[in-house]
């Protein structure tokens, strides 16, 4: 069962008695353990950087809104290091909180609407609730906003008015869940200011998932939303996706002299709904053959010793992608195991083991619409080289795949060498240097 964390969602259940007025959480923001908390979740280096991000926040809602009692609410960004594709058909990933996050100042106003400014995409609106019907395009922020709300009256949890000023710098299109980051920021708000911070991660993430699925009909799991609100790097179990077990992993790259390194390839130019769509549905199809619904309900033995009817009724792809699966849970068990034991070159090893069964048997490193588009393998292609040349380091695909990022771990001083010469390739600005951080979505008042 999920344990709930330090730091994670619930935090704040008595979060009200520590509202303060602008001038008095500005004070809070210069203070000793304000400035450790920035360390903590940004780095020494981007601390003092990311205070301001607070402190400019707190200006602007002020002159938005008034000055009134607020709350500040961060949510992070979140990275997948393992279990590329396994989450759909209940199997295991281990995935982490990044330090780019979104920021939010919050108060609630008595009355029924939520009204959001977001800093970042340059909007404004105003949610009745009294109407929390999707629009008839089902897109967007608003949508999105609407969704989260009603999925807490689906949950049976309150909800109620409140104003938000909202910033974010995780990079939206990067595999890192910029949207899911936004979804755990509000759950936080609405968790904290009407629910006494009584829900837990997995209610949030169903609340996010319930969101994407109705409001914008996009058929996520649980994944990104759990990564961003439980916080730190962790490990999820989805067998029971309405109670996924997780388990936060005690493990700091920074004290191996590691870094994780996100490479944007450039998007695709085709649709690639149908390829993602396709991998959860070819591995569905062949737990099909055995009378189940998903890869976790069949062993790899059964599908080898049934290969001929298998292939027949499943076809050749969907049964390298269920053995993608099958093997794909066993490294994420192997990676956590060396984590845990000190054995970092055995995990390094697990992530090019990872990327290199994506590439080669869950196949989602291109498409086939328009196989001459191949950023991914290119962007890899290049990565593996530097690796094999300074022989230290890992990359995979990150993510859904198709188009979009890879993942790289390399030590700390071949980092800045990596990046400039990635970059001469791809483009300037298209590598970033993340660090694990070890809170999800909370509330800062009640952490400090």
């Amino acid at each position: 069962m999920l344990r709930q964390f330090p730091g994670a969602a619930g935090a704040c259940g008595d979060a009200e008695r520590r509202e303060m007025k602008a001038e008095e959480t500005l004070r809070l923001l210069e203070s000793e353990p304000a400035k450790e908390l920035m360390v903590k979740l940004y780095g020494a280096d981007q601390a003092e950087e990311n205070a301001g991000r607070y402190r400019d926040m707190v200006e602007k809602f002020k002159k938005k809104y008034g000055d009134r009692d607020i709350l500040m609410f961060t949510s992070p960004g979140r990275t997948e290091i393992s279990g590329n594709h396994t989450d759909h058909n209940h199997g295991k990933v281990l995935a982490g909180s990044i330090n780019l996050d979104c920021v939010g100042i919050a108060a609630k106003n008595g009355t029924s609407q939520v009204n959001l400014v977001s800093e970042t995409f340059n909007q404004e609106f105003t949610v009745d609730l009294e109407d929390l019907a999707p629009s008839e395009r089902k897109a967007g922020t608003e949508d999105l906003v609407r969704g989260l709300l009603q999925g807490f009256k689906e949950f049976g949890y309150e909800i109620g008015g409140f104003d938000a000023y909202i910033t974010s710098n995780v990079i939206s299109s990067a595999g890192v869940s910029s949207s899911a980051a936004f979804e755990m920021l509000l759950c936080s708000m609405i968790n904290t200011f009407f629910n006494d911070g009584r829900m837990d991660t997995v209610a949030y993430a169903h609340v996010g998932k319930y969101a994407e699925n109705v409001y914008w009909d996009k058929a996520s799991g649980l994944l990104d939303q759990m990564a961003c609100a439980v916080g730190g790097l962790i490990t999820i179990d989805f067998l029971d996706p309405a109670s996924p077990v997780v388990e936060k992993v005690d493990f700091d790259f920074a004290s191996k002299n590691h870094s994780l390194i996100i490479v944007q390839t450039g998007k695709g130019h085709a649709d690639l709904s149908a390829d993602y769509s396709s991998v959860p549905n070819e591995m569905k199809k062949v737990a099909e053959y055995f009378g189940k619904e998903v890869c976790a309900e069949i062993t790899k033995e059964q599908v080898i010793r049934q290969l001929k009817g298998v292939r027949e009724f499943a076809g050749d792809r969907s049964v390298m992608r269920a053995l993608h699966f099958f093997e794909e849970n066993k490294r994420v068990e192997a990676e956590v195991a060396a984590l845990k034991e000190g054995r970092f070159e055995d995990f390094l090893s697990g992530i090019t083991a990872s990327g290199n069964s994506s590439w080669k048997w869950l196949q989602n490193c291109y498409t086939n619409s328009n196989y001459q588009e191949q950023g991914i393998t290119v962007a890899l292609a290049l990565t593996e080289l530097f690796i094999a040349e300074k022989k230290r380091g890992a990359c995979r695909v990150h993510g859904g795949g198709f188009a979009g990022v890879i993942m790289a771990m390399l030590p700390n001083d071949l980092t800045e060498e990596y990046i400039a010469y990635i970059e001469a390739a791809l483009g300037e600005g298209s590598a970033y240097r993340m660090s694990i951080r070890p809170y999800g979505a909370v509330c800062v008042n009640e952490i400090l």
